[in-house]
């Protein structure tokens, strides 16, 4: 369902409406005075802007005009180093402005990138729990209705299976 409102100029109204989905975009650029709009566009489109080198370096955020990625390792962060100029030029091209003037790397150090993507990480072992010799010994000794009896039950079917 469209939602329609009256659209007032200085000059006084109008006398026509305009379509809500047509009014927003003017609204939010008018209110967006940082970039974040530009910022979040630049975020999602990360992997193809920057092909094989978007697992290289992740975005973290920004402080000012400097552009703040990370890498996970101090190696990759010294060779990353040596694209920043590239990276600038890629960046503010997709933006169409200078935006950034400046591109600092810091170690990832378990935080999250903004692009979302994190590193999988191996998955744990599962583990093989060791089955208690006198198992099943202190069944004639709980009442199977009480909590503990019942709990002592589903702890021995762990082993069953």
């Amino acid at each position: 369902m469209a939602r329609y409102y009256r659209h007032y100029s200085r000059k006084g109204r109008k006398g026509r409406t305009i379509s809500l989905t047509d009014a927003l975009p003017s609204y939010f650029d008018k209110k967006d005075t940082s970039g974040g709009m530009l910022l979040v566009q630049l975020w999602n489109a990360w992997d193809d802007l920057m092909g094989e080198m978007a697992h290289v370096a992740r975005p973290l955020g920004h402080r000012g005009r400097k552009l703040i990625l990370a890498a996970e390792d101090p190696m990759v962060m010294q060779e990353a180093q040596f694209l920043a100029p590239m990276i600038l030029e890629k960046i503010n091209g997709y933006l169409e402005q200078d935006f950034f003037d400046k591109v600092v790397f810091e170690l990832l150090n378990g935080r999250s990138p903004l692009d979302g993507y994190t590193r999988p990480e191996a998955e744990k072992p599962p583990r093989k729990l060791k089955k208690p010799n006198e198992l099943g010994a202190l069944n004639e000794k709980l009442d199977p209705n009480s909590p503990l009896g019942k709990c002592y039950r589903a702890y021995q079917r762990m082993f069953e299976e």
